[in-house]
């Protein structure tokens, strides 16, 4: 009888292990058109607004080191909401996926995720900026919770040290190579001048500039970033390409040209300089091809991070809010 009921068990436990997975072409059958919507609406918003790109980008990255990839930032109307913590004030992209999931909806109610949208989303965001694109394996399901209280946890910060960094990512399970590649997303995108400022005038409280940034582009950051100025001035996270996926991102950090003070630390360790080293080179064509991929590889395993599938959470009716 023990037999048989290991026999039972070991069937049930494979069978939810097949359940769990992700799988490329999820709503091929359940709802054929979902993805051609999702691009389609990302398309519209791109042609309008190039820099939603790195907004989209950046919405799934915040979604997925919270909870795992499962739509918990894109919950609204609740102060204790992960929309609502200060890392997340500046985030943009959300009537992207409102848009898109409505549109789904009235084709296929109840069948496709907002955390599939999203993830589809900044897919296709980099590939309208001139980056790889790659199958996204769906089946995720929309998480049920959304704490503002745990953003500041888990989610990388612009003032984490590389240790810190390291570590936040292999929380998650992404290694350094991960870390170096995932960050190379800020070759899309910008901060403002409110975030920089202490790097370019009291950095650690000693009334000087970072030591680390390249001397003229301190002087470039100064003019553009007065001190005691407008703190919302926008600062390109790559000084050469901002709305160009490519690898630029890791020359201005190997020369000293990186915006956010986490963006410079990757130089400081050597097992994330060595990867900058590699995208840096000066074979521009064959590195590039090699970002392009080994990024498509990376973002593939981000965003299977913590996900819900199966019977675990649920496909909401609207993105903003649980069902």
């Amino acid at each position: 009888m023990e037999g048989l009921w290991l026999v039972v068990l070991v069937i049930f436990v494979m069978a939810l292990s097949v359940e769990s997975q992700l799988k490329t072409g999820f709503y091929s059958s359940s709802c054929p058109k979902a993805e051609a919507i999702v691009r389609s609406t990302v398309e519209s918003y791109f042609k309008k607004d190039p820099t939603i790109a790195a907004g989209l980008l950046r919405l799934h990255f915040h979604d997925c080191f919270v909870q795992g990839c499962d739509g918990s930032v894109l919950i609204a109307g609740r102060s204790s909401a992960e929309r609502n913590a200060l890392p997340n004030l500046g985030l943009r992209g959300f009537e992207v996926i409102d848009d898109a999931k409505s549109q789904i909806e009235a084709s296929c109610p109840g069948v496709v995720s907002c955390a599939d949208i999203l993830a589809l989303a900044a897919r296709d965001a980099v590939d309208l900026s001139d980056g790889p694109s790659w199958s996204v394996p769906t089946g995720r399901r929309d998480g049920r919770v959304s704490l503002s209280s745990q953003v500041s946890k888990y989610l990388p910060s612009p003032l984490d040290s590389i240790a810190v960094q390291k570590q936040k990512f292999a929380d998650k399970g992404l290694d350094d190579h991960d870390l170096v590649t995932l960050v190379g997303a800020h070759t899309l995108g910008q901060t403002h001048c409110q975030f920089i400022r202490y790097r370019l005038y009291n950095f650690t409280a000693t009334g000087n500039a970072d030591p680390t940034i390249n001397q003229s582009f301190l002087s470039q950051l100064r003019a553009l970033c007065p001190n005691n100025g407008d703190g919302t001035i926008p600062v390109p996270l790559d000084k050469d390409s901002q709305t160009d996926f490519d690898t630029s991102f890791f020359k201005n950090v190997r020369d000293g040209n990186g915006v956010l003070e986490s963006d410079q630390r990757l130089w400081d360790a050597a097992a994330t300089r060595d990867v900058v080293k590699k995208y840096a080179g000066t074979i521009r064509g064959l590195l590039g091809h090699r970002f392009d991929i080994e990024f498509r590889q990376a973002m593939v395993k981000m965003t299977s991070i913590d996900v819900k599938t199966g019977t675990n959470g649920e496909i909401r009716k609207a993105c903003s809010k649980f069902n």
